[in-house]
């Protein structure tokens, strides 16, 4: 095989690795996405649970990423505080341990290899992708993933072994290790600048093991090189932290002191930890590969010691993270506190068109994003109301320079809406161009029916504020008995908007009934129609005069509007979710 083509192989391999990874991630989260969410929401009332519900749902989902994703938009909904995402994020720390006991697995020998079986479970993945159940399909994408995983890391070691397996190389990596404790921070620095390369710190793990079982690297620079995966992550969730919002940003901070002080104290205690990893693995009958030299070593030794190095290296992963979530679960609110010093609230609080749920981009899965986009649009739905208490007190308002601000902030929210809407439709549109189900395609169509009528709901507000603005250039003064009626015409808006959040609080498949939403759109109905006789009523008598009424009526229209806004909405919630 010529280098070139060895080289191809190697990227190859290490493609079908990081796809394979993907792929059993996704099929994970669509099975039991919705679940896992539940679990998370539920099981945090004590700090076990916490660090607990991190470790099993990152050990499903086999991605720490997908269960920091998942924490931010908890922490965003309040259904989390920072203090308990900090102890799920403990917990993610020792979950994703399990895959490099898994990858630790995959170096045995025979009837032991997982490499050996990812081909014929290619073929019962095939089988269940091809059925019409969606459980089975998902199913048969978690099967073919894992398959393609052990694959792409049989094909990994056998490539590297025949590219590394030469003098020059040997006599390279030789020298690196020969400068004490700089050669740590070589291999530490190696292991994060990989990590943060191929944006895996799975992949950079599966790396480590390959050169440390085949002699290329003694055991102490693979430690290192985990070192320095636990830092790369870190690099990897802040950098995808920094366009997104204040939680997120803290969320991802308290990640990086987790992972940074456990480096430390490592590093200060090197060999002394390194010694506790080798009498560990000397209680399995392995030798220990601190104090084993692979070149001094017998035949029979050496091979012994080559099957250990995977699980050796898995075992440090998981002592390191099990001692330092020990240690830390102490200081969970002191972590809080030095997160939020790091990540400042902006001045004048959070901007009101900052997406709450959905900053941090796209989850993993459609599934689990369009959850998230229902969220935002349920936070949208609370804009929207809050835009309509300032229209109630701009209608109600008798002083002009308290209508003026009330005015701006009707134009604010206009734009603030206008805002919204684009954001969650841009993110709708990045959700589309995944391989999305039919009901998935029909959920996102509703979305798009939703935000709209939302998005025109600010502008009916802004739209109020110009003709109560109007009204007072041409000197139009409600009276008592109008400011009566629009209360009356308010309170039945009002109405319709409680029940337009209730209904969008529901989950999306068990919205089977609208008519609250409909009883109000008949009330706002009803009783514009009643102010519009009694409008008639009133100029011919002379109530009030032609331009005042005229103004009047305009604005109980635009009320009127708002409803059929607000009802447009709950019956596209209801044709996106039984379609």
């Amino acid at each position: 095989m010529s280098l070139v083509l060895q080289i191809l192989t190697l990227l190859g391999s290490l493609g079908m690795f990081l796809y394979g990874m993907s792929l059993m991630s996704g099929g994970l989260q669509k099975l039991a996405g919705e679940k896992l969410r539940s679990f998370m929401a539920s099981m945090t009332s004590s700090a076990f649970k916490r660090v607990l519900t991190g470790i099993v749902v990152t050990a499903l989902v086999q991605s720490s990423t997908a269960t920091t994703l998942m924490l931010v938009s908890f922490v965003n909904a309040g259904l989390l505080s920072l203090v308990n995402a900090i102890g799920v994020i403990m917990g993610a720390n020792i979950g994703t341990t399990v895959t490099a006991w898994i990858f630790a697995l995959s170096f045995g020998e025979g009837s032991f290899s997982l490499g050996a079986i990812a081909v014929p479970l290619m073929f019962f993945a095939f089988l269940m992708y091809s059925m019409k159940k969606s459980s089975y399909k998902n199913g048969g994408e978690f099967l073919m993933g894992f398959a393609l995983l052990f694959l792409g890391l049989s094909t990994l070691r056998a490539t590297s072994t025949l590219l590394l397996d030469n003098e020059p190389v040997r006599i390279f990596l030789s020298n690196l290790t020969g400068f004490g404790v700089g050669s740590i921070l070589i291999f530490m620095v190696a292991g994060a600048a990989m990590t943060l390369m191929l944006q895996s710190s799975a992949a950079t793990m599966a790396i480590t093991m390959v050169l440390v079982a085949n002699g290329y690297i003694p055991f102490e620079m693979a430690a290192a090189m985990v070192l320095g995966e636990n830092i790369g992550t870190t690099i990897t969730s802040n950098i995808a932290a920094s366009v997104a919002n204040v939680s997120a940003k803290r969320t991802a901070r308290a990640h990086m002191l987790f992972n940074l002080f456990g480096v430390t104290w490592v590093f200060l205690l090197f060999h002394p930890f390194l010694n506790l990893v080798g009498n560990i693995v000397e209680l399995f009958g392995f030798p220990n590969p601190a104090t084993t030299d692979f070149a001094t070593a017998g035949p029979g030794v050496k091979e012994q010691l080559v099957a250990s190095l995977p699980f050796c290296v898995a075992t440090l992963h998981t002592l390191f993270n099990v001692i330092n979530t020990m240690i830390l679960i102490w200081f969970v609110p002191t972590i809080e506190k030095v997160v939020c010093w790091l990540v400042p609230n902006p001045q004048g609080g959070e901007e009101v068109f900052r997406l709450k749920y959905i900053s941090g981009g796209p989850l993993t899965t459609a599934e689990l994003s369009l959850n998230e986009a229902k969220l935002e649009i349920v936070h949208f739905g609370e804009v929207c109301y809050k835009g309509f208490g300032y229209v109630r007190e701009a209608i109600m308002e008798t002083d002009p320079e308290k209508f003026d601000v009330l005015n701006e902030k009707l134009i604010r929210y206009e734009d603030i809406t206008d805002k919204i809407e684009f954001e969650i439709a841009s993110y709708l549109g990045e959700v589309s161009k995944e391989e999305i189900s039919s009901l998935s395609t029909k959920r996102i169509k509703g979305m798009y029916r939703i935000i709209g009528e939302m998005e025109s709901l600010g502008d009916s507000g802004e739209a109020i504020g110009r003709m109560l603005l109007r009204a007072r250039q041409h000197g139009s003064k409600f009276d008592a008995a109008l400011l009566r009626k629009f209360e009356k015409m308010l309170d039945c808006v009002d109405m319709a908007y409680k029940a337009m959040l209730e209904n969008l609080s529901k989950p999306y498949d068990e919205l089977k009934d609208i008519s609250n939403a409909q009883l109000a759109e008949d009330s706002i109905n009803a009783y514009r129609n009643t102010l519009r006789e009694e409008h008639i009523g009133s100029i011919e008598k002379s109530n009030y005069n032609y331009q005042t009424g005229v103004f009047f009526m305009d604005i109980v229209n635009e009320l009127e509007r708002v409803g059929d806004f607000i009802i447009n909405i709950s019956q596209a919630q209801l044709l996106e979710n039984t379609a």
